[in-house]
């Protein structure tokens, strides 16, 4: 089933980026999601959010939601560094690539000001050239490949959703316009105001590339014995993936997770001396690697954790 989910997304809809691409693959995910048994539908949030979700069972009864984010992004001339567990290294490395954009832009400014003596049009020219390059950053052309972000966090949630089969206190959310600030989490959390308050949300974020399975509850669910019972149980040691629960220390993770108060964020990292867990690769031409067994292991996770922490019985 993974081979052929996987297969399937990666060849037809590698990109989910403009208005059209997202639609096609969202007519796919209906169909795929109604053929589990699931009762799903895409929620609209007007024209200026411009956010279209899909959500598959109810939830206004749910207990647990699982998500991930179905769009992709913008390619970037360096690739997306996250490292969840060393916030000092991700904040220096994007302000880094910021100062770096803007000295290009300084420099190609002084370029062509200084041979044509108009040291005027040096700071117009300066400012145009920032702007226009921080804008391509963020919604410059499409990447092409995406297999990791978050084609993987799509796919684990899809198997899941075939896996576990149709419980009502389960809601899975597939989220739009992750790369456009949130949007997509913002507008479901201001749609369904008290759920996104008081229920878990699991969220899937690039779970395909990485030896290492990270287990992130918030600040607010860290403490919840019941919560890391169930994650501990339901994510062993000894088969693909080497799980990581982190109820200890500052993590950050820049996912749709942030919208919402009790959140575990799930990811695959690698590990390097001195650097920590990180995860390589997104938003460049590289992002092509989506392994099965993190996959399969992430699945067998889900609906493990969902056994635990809900009961045995579905309803």
């Amino acid at each position: 089933m993974i081979e052929s989910l996987k297969k399937y997304m990666l060849t037809l809809h590698p990109v989910r980026r403009t208005a059209v691409q997202k639609r096609e693959f969202r007519q796919w995910l209906l169909r795929e999601l109604k053929r589990a048994g699931w009762k799903a539908e895409e929620e609209s949030y007007g024209r200026f959010n411009g956010s279209v979700n899909v959500v598959a069972g109810d939830p206004e009864r749910a207990e647990v939601f699982l998500c991930a984010h179905y769009d992709t992004g913008s390619r970037m001339l360096l690739p997306n560094f996250v490292s969840p567990t060393n916030v000092l290294a991700h904040i220096c490395y994007h302000l880094a690539s910021a100062l770096g954009l803007v000295a290009m832009a300084f420099l190609l400014s002084l370029a062509v000001s200084f041979p044509l003596n108009q040291p005027k049009l040096m700071l117009p020219l300066f400012l145009a050239l920032a702007v226009a390059g921080l804008w391509l950053a963020a919604y410059g052309p499409a990447n092409q490949e995406n297999a990791n972000g978050n084609s993987s966090g799509v796919l684990a949630l899809l198997a899941a959703a075939k896996e576990a089969g149709y419980d009502r206190r389960v809601c899975m959310v597939f989220l739009d316009n992750n790369e456009r600030t949130l949007l997509g989490a913002s507008a479901f959390k201001k749609r369904h105001v008290e759920q996104a308050s008081k229920r878990l949300f699991v969220n899937l974020d690039c779970v395909g590339d990485g030896e290492n399975l990270l287990l992130i509850p918030s600040k607010y669910s860290r403490w919840d014995g019941a919560l890391t019972e169930a994650l501990d149980a339901a994510f062993p040691e000894g088969e693909e993936l080497r799980p990581k629960l982190l109820v200890k220390g500052l993590q950050y993770y820049p996912s749709d997770g942030r919208k919402f108060k009790f959140r575990v964020d799930i990811c695959a990292c690698r590990y390097l001396a001195g650097l920590g867990y990180y995860i390589p690769r997104l938003r460049t031409k590289r992002d092509t690697v989506l392994e099965e067994g993190n996959i399969a292991y992430v699945v067998r996770g889900l609906v493990r954790f969902l056994t635990a922490y809900l009961g045995d019985k579905k309803e």
